[in-house]
């Protein structure tokens, strides 16, 4: 890639294949000539991943002159580099470049690049350096495409595996405990028509058999996602012994103390072992409440990082064939719908796409997290 005449370069990489090390390099190569260079990530904070080892190589050189304020480092020859992010596009704008790097681009506004950085590099016929993991088929796609056909453009493609720095276990180890899906973006670089895309296989899983009451011998674990404003409360009981949903409450409009009351009805039919409630929802004092009333409540905390880690077990639920659910069709429909988005600051954010629900989706999800724990609903939360 280093090696290529091309003008514009386009990267398609998996995780940790070394995209930010290879962009600081190149910005050095460029401003060791007596140029202009410049690495621009999606937002501040991830722009600080490529500054870092920047300035710590500036520190090693002579006569370096490194300006944190700015994040700006000018080398004796008279070559500089600086770091900028693409948060507000028009902070872009300004002095013209040689060289620009756009790290994660696919995780930013086209209009950086193509109202601000591109006219930038005009005047000095400047190139550029596109790098990124994918995010569906956004841009960063079509800028991927455009480059297949040559000309002052060429491109490239690199997953997780090609770093020789990273034990292939380890890839291994992510492949066996994420959605197809996901690793299939993140860690092979591969552009799915979906990007978004988190559940597979769901219709071939709705083969359960709704159940009113339990069944002798068998365990239940109830997930509940209390409604929060206009959204729904969805009480899903999971046969843990069949690996199955089997039944499905979803209700709205109702006062905390009826919905508790449903809640009650249901676990005198099926006498979960435990029932899995949001904790931000409902708050510690109701959670208490419930449990002197004598339910089996434990609490779990959303945040992000759990968040993920619940929706990613029962994405691999349903692509292993692990779990059966019963052919609720708002079940279906959020599951079907549901998306996944990789955010400027590098995390990942599952959630229903605009003007939709996903309380079907968390109920259910809360509710297999907790039948993967041993014992059943023992799991740390």
């Amino acid at each position: 890639m280093h090696r290529s005449k091309a003008r514009f370069k386009v990267l398609d990489c998996g995780r940790r294949w070394g995209k930010t090390r290879l962009g600081v390099m190149e910005c050095y190569d460029v401003a060791a000539h007596g140029r202009r260079a410049c690495r621009v990530g999606p937002s501040y904070k991830m722009s600080k991943e490529g500054w870092r080892p920047m300035r710590r190589l500036a520190a090693q050189i002579p006569g370096a002159t490194i300006h944190r304020s700015n994040r700006q480092i000018i080398l004796p020859g008279g070559g500089e580099m600086s770091v900028r992010s693409a948060d507000n596009p028009d902070s872009l704008r300004g002095d013209g470049l040689d060289f620009v790097v756009l790290d994660e681009c696919a995780f930013m506004a086209q209009e950086a690049w193509s109202e601000a950085l591109r006219p930038a590099l005009a005047d000095r016929q400047g190139r550029a350096l596109f790098i990124s993991t994918p995010k569906g088929r956004n841009w960063f796609w079509r800028l991927w495409q455009a480059a297949t056909e040559g000309g002052e453009w060429q491109c490239w493609r690199f997953s997780s595996y090609d770093n020789p720095h990273i034990a292939r276990s380890e890839i291994d180890a992510a492949r066996a405990n994420l959605p197809e899906r996901v690793f299939a973006q993140e860690f092979m670089a591969e552009f799915l028509e979906d990007g978004g895309g988190v559940f597979r296989r769901v219709m071939d899983a709705t083969t359960a058999k709704p159940q009113e009451r339990a069944e002798p011998g068998h365990d239940y674990i109830i997930g509940v996602d209390w409604a929060k404003s206009a959204d729904f409360t969805v009480l899903a009981v999971l046969d843990a012994t069949a690996a199955a949903l089997v039944y499905l409450d979803r209700f709205n409009q109702i006062d905390y103390t009826l919905q508790a009351g449903r809640l009650h009805a249901l676990c005198e039919r099926f006498k979960p072992q435990a029932v899995i409630a949001e904790r931000n929802s409902i708050g510690e004092p109701i959670i208490e409440r419930l449990r002197r009333d004598g339910l089996p409540v434990k609490p779990f905390l959303t945040t992000n990082a759990s968040k993920a880690q619940a929706i990613e077990a029962l994405a691999l639920a349903f692509e292993r064939g692990d779990l059966r659910i019963i052919a609720d069709q708002v079940l279906v429909s959020e599951l079907q719908a549901y998306e996944m988005e990789r955010l400027p600051s590098g995390l990942t954010r599952y959630d229903a796409p605009a003007g939709m629900h996903d309380d079907c989706v968390m109920a259910l999800a809360l509710a297999w997290y907790a039948a993967q724990a041993s014992p059943i609903g023992q799991v740390m939360f």
